[in-house]
Order: C-alpha cells, then structure tokens, then sequence
C-alpha cells in the first residue's frame, strides 16, 4: 500500500523523521518497504512510502491510520488522535425511514450500514483532499466519490454513495442474484454476474458488486443532490471468489478479502458523512444499521515468563508493560500476568503468542539475541513410511538409479480430480508404470547428453486403486519397468541411522534446445594420460561443449586409440550442423598441434 509521509503527519504534533528513516522503522520492526517516490505536485515535495503489508495485518494497516499506529509504537512517539480509540461514542441515529434496507444473509454481510444526506452540491474537491489521494496514486472524481476513498485510505473502511433519486422505490436488498446478470461498472466497463454473485440491488437490477465495485445507474453526477452512503461488512471468502471469478480487483476488495472487523464499518461511515458535509453541504437526515450479532470483546493473557521462555529473553515486567503501553493496548496486570483487551480492529490477536511477537518486534528482533536450541532428551522417533522410502532410496542410488518424480495425474483412473489441472489427464493415476515409461523413453533419447551407457529410473510415489491411497516403489531399466507396494514396518522406529546427505553444491537446470553428439578419435602414444588429451578437446571445443567423455580405447604396438564422445548444446538456441563443424575442426586443430593423429 502506498502510505504517504505528509498524511501520515497529520496523525502527529511532533515532526516525523525523514522518509528513509520511516522505512527503516518499518522494515526492523513491521514491514517490508517496497519503495519510496517523491510525490512533487506540491512544495514541499511529499514521500510515498510503498509498505507490503502481510496478510496477518490486512485487518488494520491497509491504512494510514494503521501505519501511524505502528510509528508511535516503534518510534515511541504519541499520536495526536486516534480516529478509532479516541473515547467519544460514534453517533449514527436517528435510523431512516427513507431508505429500507433488507440483508438477505448476515452471513455474508455482518454489518450493513448507511447514511442519508440531503441537499449537497456535487464539485471538484478542494486541493488538499486532491493532493492526498493523487500522492497515493488515486485520481480526483468529485468531492462525493474523493471523500469516501479518503476515508478508505485514511482508516481503511471502503464505502459507496448512491444517487437516491436512481434507487427504484428507495429499497435496497443485500442478496445473491437468482441468475446471470449484466452489470455496468461505475468505470463504464460490462460484467457478466454469475448466478449467485453478492450485490446490492433493488427491486429491478444490481446496483453495487458486494464490497469490489458500484454500478454506473446509481452513479453520483452533477445532477446529484441526494445520496445514500453505504459503509458495511462483507465475508472475505465470499468477496476474494467473485474478485477472481469476475477478474476484477480494487481497492475495496483487497481489504474486505484480508477480513476487516464489523466495527470499522460505524467509524468509516460517520466520517465519510462528516467530511461529505463538510465538502459538498447538505445535510444528514438519519440513518441505517443492520447489525444482527456484534463482533464479541476479546481478552489475551500471557505472563512475563512465557514470553521470556518463548524469546529466549530477560525481559522484566515494566518491559512488557511497556510495549503495550506504547501499542495503546489496554492492558490489567496482576503480578506478571497481563490480560489486554483487543482492539476490534486487531483481528491478528488472539493466543498469547500473538502477544509474545508483538513484544518481540516493538523490542527488536535484533535486541533478542541468539540461543541454540536444547538437545533432545531422546533419540527422534521416524515416521515408518520416511524410513522405508529412504532405505530403498539409498539401494537404488547405489546401484546407479536415478530417482524421478513423474506427474500424478492419468488419462484414466478411479478418482477424478474436481479443480484439475487445464482440460488434460483428469484422474489421479492407479499405477506409476505410465509415468516410469515416459521417463524412461525421454532420458534415452539425452543418454549421450547424460553421460550415461544405461538409463535406470526409479520413483517412489502414491497411486490411488482399490478405493486407498497406496504408496508404491517403481524401477525402469533395461528389463523393464516394474513397480511393487513400498514395504513399510507397522511400527514407528525410535533410531535414527545415519542416512546420506548430498554433497552437491550446484544445480543447473538442462537446456530446452536439442544437443548435438559428435565423436572423434585419434593415435596417441601409449602412456599418454586421457585426460590430458580431453583438457585440449574442452579447450578447443569452446562453451557450447556441455558434455564429453572417453568410451573406447584399445593399443596397438606403439600406439593407443582414443575415442571421445563430445555433446554441444546452447542455452539461447538450437544449433545446426554448422556450428557443431566449426567447433569440431578446431578441436582437430587443437589434436593435430600435439601431434596427434585424427584417425
């Protein structure tokens, strides 16, 4: 999300640091900076500050407000006001009769609510409601449509105002459509809803996409003098599938799918009422509040010895203390045990080890210092089906198999595969035999490129037959692919031998272009070293060389016969016989300046 350093100024008295050193306190101790711009619209230029918010976080810091919240922890600076914990009582009544509201399922919609305002005169907004949303990359509409994402940006509760005059009946229902649906989006592109998708709607058609995008009937003009301003709650599964069926995502959706709590929706609304006021006139008629079951208070506890023990840490109460004080937790204290009521925004806490990261992170990571972890009290137990596997992988090494992993879905089989992979291979498969073959056959086709005089596969993988999952062993050689049930002891086995480890210490992905082999051989006198002879072939072939090998040698009086088998192949291209010859008469350059005699 894009945070800016002038909006986030306005949550505090005291000047804030520079950019740079926001971002710092963010990536030690929150979250990762994508990057920072200059925005350069105004003087004095203001910083944009691109912050990946993780996922456990999306509740609460898709927001300023939320970025403000945790500056004054990290950097132990107060804020000003907070616009959700400030202590006055949100008022949203009296409750309107004028616009009827019917939520089909609280489900999918815990929270409904809105706000009628009469008489405003739609305009362009002032410059500094312009500046704010242009700095982070939002353009100006009008004065109506800037104030609800300015609330949205600012404390991270998306909203939507509809033209009452355009709402047939002035009756909305929040419902799933009975069947397909055209809809035209307020950015006057066409959606084909499917049968089921959440809208708000009114007797005739849909009006909004639940939580992701409002539709142009209802849309705010000019003309506009009466509103209705929506501020609710949706189901963040229900809003992440339409998002991805219909391939549309916004600003509002990427908040509703990270689940954000149904008591933002009252603040959201009341300022974005406030601030429409403010900008436009009018004036607020009343209200509506469909909230059938409130978010219940929570409670965490956690003592000062857990979170040492977890941390690893000598940390003394008025620490703790201390780290909830600056995150504005409320907190009781009894000993060294603190129970801290959660913030209805703070959706992430909820076991006492939520508590514990957020102690470790306002502390700093790098203030917790490192500790090795305690031996084990016994020997490890191994899962019986790990052992086996192993066992059989270590034979099969040894004796020159090489293991593959080939795909587990089949053309035919006994359990079909619901979300499967394109339109191809829709079961799983019932043996490991089509999948050994294939491999077989394709790794014999790159033998020389390998290196190998016999390719021998081997693949330990479930099949699904017999209405079980059954983990088979299967070989492919030159006698044949053959696959049998893996044997695997009953019991669990409390040793843990000494198993190999790979000693490679690079892996290079092959090349998707076809090689090319080519031999050649040559006299050299007999106690000539091999390998030396290869050193020259290397050197003259060049990079495209990927792979040779001495395969035939025999003497014959004063002389020995060498016979090299050379593979050339790039990464970029498919080479042709050309290239293959040039490289090949350089090495016979190379051979014939030793002395050597090209056979």
């Amino acid at each position: 999300m894009k945070i800016s350093r002038d909006w986030l100024q306005t949550y505090f008295e005291k000047p804030l640091p520079e950019a740079q050193a926001l971002a710092d306190a963010l990536t030690f101790h929150a979250f990762e900076i994508e990057s920072i711009t200059t925005y350069d619209v105004v003087m004095p230029l203001d910083s944009v500050l691109d912050v990946k918010i993780t996922p456990n976080r999306g509740h609460d810091c898709l927001s300023h407000r939320g970025i403000a919240k945790e500056l004054s922890a990290i950097l132990n600076v107060p804020m000003k006001a907070d616009s959700l914990h400030g202590g006055d009582t949100i008022s949203i009544i009296p409750k309107t009769n004028a616009v009827k509201v019917h939520v089909e399922d609280s489900k999918l919609c815990p929270r409904f609510t809105g706000a009628l305002i009469q008489g405003i005169k739609v305009g362009p907004s002032p410059e500094w409601l312009r500046v704010a949303l242009e700095s982070v990359g939002q353009k100006s509409i009008n004065n109506i449509v800037d104030a609800t994402n300015y609330i949205m940006f600012d404390i991270g509760q998306p909203l939507h105002a509809f033209d009452v005059s355009k709402i047939k009946d002035h009756k909305l229902e929040v419902k799933r459509t009975k069947k397909e649906e055209q809809f035209v989006a307020l950015d006057d592109k066409g959606y084909a809803l499917p049968k089921g998708t959440l809208v708000i709607a009114d007797n005739e058609h849909a009006l909004s996409i639940a939580g992701i995008k409002g539709g142009k009937p209802t849309g705010i003009d000019e003309a506009t003098t009466d509103i209705f301003l929506e501020a609710a709650n949706w189901d963040g599964v229900t809003i992440r599938k339409t998002s991805q069926v219909l391939k549309l995502r916004t600003d509002a959706s990427d908040r509703f799918q990270q689940v954000i709590s149904p008591e933002l929706a009252v603040y959201g609304l009341r300022a974005a009422a406030d601030l429409i006021v403010e900008l436009a006139g009018g004036k607020i008629v009343d209200f509506v509040d469909e909230y059938p079951k409130s978010q219940e208070k929570r409670t965490v506890s956690v003592s000062t010895e857990k979170v040492n023990k977890v941390l690893g840490t000598k940390l003394a109460d008025a620490d703790v203390a201390d780290v909830f004080t600056r995150l504005d937790l409320l907190f009781m204290q009894k000993g060294s045990e603190f129970t801290v009521d959660v913030p209805f925004e703070r959706l992430d806490l909820v076991i006492p080890e939520d508590l514990i990261e957020e102690v470790a992170r306002i502390v700093g990571y790098d203030k917790i210092s490192a500790t090795e972890l305690p031996k084990f009290s016994r020997k490890p137990e191994v899962n019986p089906s790990f052992y086996a596997a192993e066992e059989a992988r270590e034979e099969l090494v040894a004796k020159g198999y090489s293991e593959v992993f080939t795909s587990v879905f089949a053309e035919e089989g006994e359990r079909a595969v619901l979300n499967k992979v394109g339109g191809e291979k829709p079961y799983l498969r019932t043996t490991l035999v089509d999948g050994l073959k294939e491999a077989c056959e394709r790794n014999t086709r790159n033998r020389d490129l390998l290196g190998l005089k016999e390719v021998k596969l081997f693949e330990i993988g479930a099949v699904w037959k017999n209405g079980k999952e059954v983990v088979m062993l299967g070989t492919a050689d030159s006698q044949g692919v053959r696959e049998t049930t893996l044997p695997i002891s009953g019991d669990t086995i409390s040793r843990y031998e000494e198993l190999p480890t790979s000693v490679t210490e690079h892996y290079q992905p092959f090349s998707r272009y076809p090689s090319i082999t080519r031999d050649v051989s040559l006299w050299v006198p007999v106690k000539t070293d091999p390998e030396e002879v290869l050193a020259l072939i290397r050197e003259g072939a060049g990079e495209l060389l990927v792979h040779s090998e001495l395969f035939d040698t025999f003497a014959k009086g004063e002389k020995q016969s060498l016979a090299f088998r050379l593979v050339f192949q790039s990464f970029d291209r498919t080479l042709t016989d050309d290239d293959a010859s040039t490289r090949m008469e350089s090495v016979y350059v190379a051979l014939k300046h030793k002395g050597f005699e090209i056979r």
